[in-house]
């Protein structure tokens, strides 16, 4: 087992692992970490704890100290110039006419780098803008290129739910979505009803995903025959969300009837579970779309 504390350089950015040695480092403290960028500044937000070998992204990198006043201010300082570098550097990409967004600028803590953070269509040469930024800071460039979940993560806002963007507030790491889980769900595949503000599908898919599988794997299909309290009865309609089925019964008046059956009601006497999607339901699922190319765009990674 190796001892970690869990830093995080960003609001809602991705927890790093460091070896906090013999200091005692606390959730909430402010560290002075070395990371593969350099010095960095970051905030503890897992206390010491244990993990095995395996759960680490060798090499493990040590805490030098934890954070004094004097490197409190000089964060401060470096966040507040960041405005004005990115005030300088929106300014040199109109001069050089560069079809680039710039998102975000970004200190390392001991001012060896500026990182400014952009979006663009495609490849853009900005070896000249690099030059002219780096006569002006007098320190390292790098121009990172992020995709637009990255950007909306930076730049936050309201999701179509009217909450901040989880993204922007808790979401430490991407995880990935897919056609299958929008399908699983019984979503509708309209763009505009299920992409978050970065028009990619939304992160919050993930969060029942879990829950679904685990119902649809106990759930009827429609045309099933099932044992109820009814009595034995054909399977009409489904419902994942209230975790019951439609079932048509006789009574015993010779009548058919409809009853709604929990699915921990019922025992299956022939047919099958819904269970999960699979590879060829989804290729026949992309031949019913009216336009491939949107819902490509839209299940993108980044």
């Amino acid at each position: 087992m190796i001892t970690v504390i869990g830093v995080r350089f960003k609001k809602a950015g991705k927890i790093y692992y460091f070896n906090p040695g013999e200091l005692n480092i606390k959730k909430g403290d402010f560290v002075i970490v070395e990371t593969a960028r350099g010095i960095e500044f970051g905030e503890c937000v897992v206390g010491i704890k244990e993990l095995k070998e395996g759960e680490i992204v060798a090499p493990l990198k040590n805490v030098i100290r934890k954070a004094t006043e004097e490197d409190i201010n000089l964060n401060i300082e470096n966040k507040s110039k960041e405005e004005e570098a990115l005030r300088i550097c929106l300014e040199k990409i109109k001069a050089h006419d560069l079809r680039m967004k710039l998102i975000d600028v970004e200190y390392t803590f001991d001012n060896n780098k500026v990182i400014f953070y952009f979006t663009a269509d495609g490849r853009v040469d900005f070896r000249e803008l690099v030059k002219d930024l780096a006569s002006i800071f007098r320190t390292r460039i790098e121009l990172r290129q992020i995709g637009v979940r990255d950007e909306a993560k930076m730049t936050g806002g309201l999701g179509p739910c009217g909450r901040s963007l989880c993204c922007s507030t808790f979401l430490g790491e991407f995880a990935p979505v897919s056609i299958k889980m929008a399908k699983e769900q019984n979503l509708s595949l309209n763009p505009t009803k299920i992409s978050g503000i970065c028009g990619r599908l939304m992160c919050c898919l993930n969060y029942e995903q879990e829950t679904y599988e685990g119902i649809r794997k106990r759930l009827p299909k429609v045309g099933s025959i099932v044992n109820t309290p009814y009595g034995k009865g054909e399977v009409v309609s489904s419902s994942v969300v209230k975790e019951a089925v439609k079932v048509k019964v006789t009574l015993k008046e010779g009548e058919d009837d409809i009853k709604a059956v929990g699915i921990n009601e019922l025992t299956l006497i022939s047919g099958s579970f819904e269970d999960v999607i699979n590879d060829v339901d989804i290729k026949e699922l992309e031949k019913q779309i009216e336009d491939p190319s949107i819902i490509k765009e839209l299940f993108k990674e980044n």
